[in-house]
């Protein structure tokens, strides 16, 4: 959604966990658009993933690189992942966090010491979904696209701070410092928008805010294109085959070339 408001969906790359490579088609299509796959902790391959971020930077690429420190989404129905992470925060001795997970530093410090030149700034973003509460005021999951379509979820909520890259540590233990300190700030932010003992205050970020929409001409078309060419498709004998040949062997293939590359 921020993409497409600011005129730059096209140019929006991913730093993704390893696993999304197998997702059918999507995970190719990724590789080929300057996502970088990563896995956590010791197989963690950083000379790889400077390679990656070298070879945009020497095509001057455009864009902006999204990275989730966390690693895997925060849900209240999975608490065991959670409990790990404060128990992570616990045995390296930093604060333990409540709403979001304890970030892991890596990539972000590798992408930020091999770019670090070619960045203009980093932009930290925090993200609350209106609604997602229960009575007793226990999060839940956050909603899915249809969930927040059928508008069981009537708002997002987007808090968005801009760094400069000169402002951040280059030395990873100091970085990780920063990072986790970034952190605490949108735990503060998420404990007081959840949990704030004042009902007016509550589902709220601090501070003036102001609604974003997206227009009709941003989206319709490609939903129009979409929606034809998958009809057309589907109507057709042919075009079935077509349709689940392209899945099928578009996913095997894919699969295999994002592995021969990797």
């Amino acid at each position: 959604m921020m993409a497409v408001q600011q005129n730059a969906l096209g140019h929006v790359r991913y730093v993704l966990k390893d696993g999304l490579k197998f997702l059918p088609l999507y995970g190719w299509y990724f590789s080929q658009h300057g996502g970088i796959y990563v896995k956590r902790s010791a197989k963690f391959n950083e000379k790889n993933m400077r390679n990656k971020l070298k070879s945009q930077m020497k095509a001057e690429t455009k864009m902006y690189l999204v990275i989730f420190p966390e690693g895997t989404r925060y849900n209240p129905d999975i608490p065991q992942v959670i409990a790990d992470s404060q128990a992570f925060s616990m045995k390296e001795g930093l604060p333990v966090l409540k709403h979001v997970l304890t970030p892991r530093v890596k990539a972000t410090h590798v992408t930020i010491d091999t770019m670090h030149d070619y960045l203009d700034a980093v932009y930290d973003v925090t993200v609350a979904y209106e609604a997602t509460t229960t009575q007793s005021g226990q999060r839940k999951e956050a909603p899915s696209m249809t969930d927040f379509l059928c508008k069981e979820c009537p708002r997002i909520h987007i808090v968005v701070e801009r760094i400069s890259v000169k402002d951040i540590p280059k030395e990873q233990t100091f970085m990780r410092r920063w990072l986790h300190e970034r952190f605490e700030l949108k735990d503060r932010l998420l404990t007081e928008f959840y949990e704030a003992a004042d009902p007016e205050k509550r589902n709220k970020f601090p501070g003036e805010g102001h609604t974003a929409k997206l227009s009709l001409k941003k989206t319709v078309p490609s939903l129009l294109l979409l929606t034809g060419v998958t009809a057309g498709m589907l109507c057709t004998e042919t075009g079935r085959k077509v349709y689940i040949n392209t899945w099928i062997y578009g996913t095997l293939i894919g699969c295999l070339w994002v592995s021969i590359k990797a």
